[in-house]
């Protein structure tokens, strides 16, 4: 990190970028919005054709309670890691288990599940508001990617790199399994098997993501790039290049504008609100 911020000073001593590059917060950022920013709208494609929406919403939301746990068992409040992956996963995991032995609609069962970890992280956190600074649930909630620390990108880093070496060996299986699920079984795939590592890898950018976009809002940047590139092409391939394309540009802009044009907005809601901008202006395309 050491030498992208010398590089981003040399270009600010040239003019080729603005003051606010000077500042260490503002390249982690930057550095930040690159790494998930194409991981995120790849992903999103896959939500959209599973129809996983309102899960990866849940997994967001449940991140509050894991949070809360990570707190309670002795965790720097600023970066509860073990708690957040740990509740976060099991969540995932047991509602994709419930999901495959139950006959109940799946949002229903997702609203149920949700409903739960909304209700034990609202009590968990009116405990733990009371040795933490509350202005620090305000960033889980809607993100604060000008916090980023070297160790969040480390994380970060980690996170993204072993998605990618999951995902892109993965890809085609996992697409058809969300597509047609017969198809894949004629085929001799491992339905099941695919989509417990499909649940596994959204929860992982989830978690990665709430520092950053927040966990009120990482779903709908998990959805709204890739609905916005669905709009645009019906190729399959362009589908995810534009999708990780409009969820970069989303994260970067919504990244240093608010910073060039001090405005008071949270990073997450920025974000959300550029990549919607592009959905709005796609549907009169």
């Amino acid at each position: 990190m050491d030498l992208i911020r010398h590089w981003a000073q040399l270009g600010v001593d040239a003019g080729w970028l603005s003051e606010s590059f000077s500042y260490s917060f503002m390249v982690n950022a930057v550095v930040a919005a690159l790494l998930l920013g194409p991981l995120l709208g790849g992903l999103g494609t896959l939500v959209i054709a599973k129809r996983l929406a309102f899960f990866s919403e849940a997994v967001g939301h449940a991140a509050l309670t894991g949070i809360a746990l990570g707190v309670l068992l002795g965790e720097p409040p600023e970066n509860p890691i073990i708690g957040l992956f740990s509740f976060c996963m099991i969540f995932a995991l047991l509602l994709h288990f419930v999901r495959n032995r139950t006959n109940v609609p799946y949002d229903t069962l997702v609203g149920v599940f949700l409903a739960f970890a909304l209700a034990v992280g609202a009590a968990l956190l009116m405990y733990v508001a009371r040795k933490i600074n509350i202005h620090m649930l305000e960033n889980v909630l809607f993100g604060s990617i000008l916090t980023i620390t070297d160790h969040d990108l480390l994380i970060l880093a980690v996170t993204c790199g072993v998605i990618l070496l999951v995902l892109i060996p993965t890809f085609n299986r996992i697409l058809l399994t969300c597509i047609s699920p017969d198809i894949a079984k004629v085929r001799g795939y491992a339905t099941n098997f695919y989509d417990y590592l499909f649940v596994m890898m959204i929860t992982l950018v989830t978690i990665a993501s709430v520092k950053i976009v927040g966990a009120v809002l990482v779903g709908a940047l998990l959805l709204i790039p890739g609905a916005t590139a669905r709009l645009l092409t019906k190729n399959m391939g362009s589908f995810v290049l534009m999708s990780a394309l409009l969820a970069t540009i989303s994260c970067l802009v919504g990244t240093i504008l608010p910073m060039e044009l001090k405005l008071p907005i949270p990073s997450g809601a920025a974000i959300i609100i550029v990549s919607t901008s592009f959905f709005l202006t796609a549907t009169c395309y």
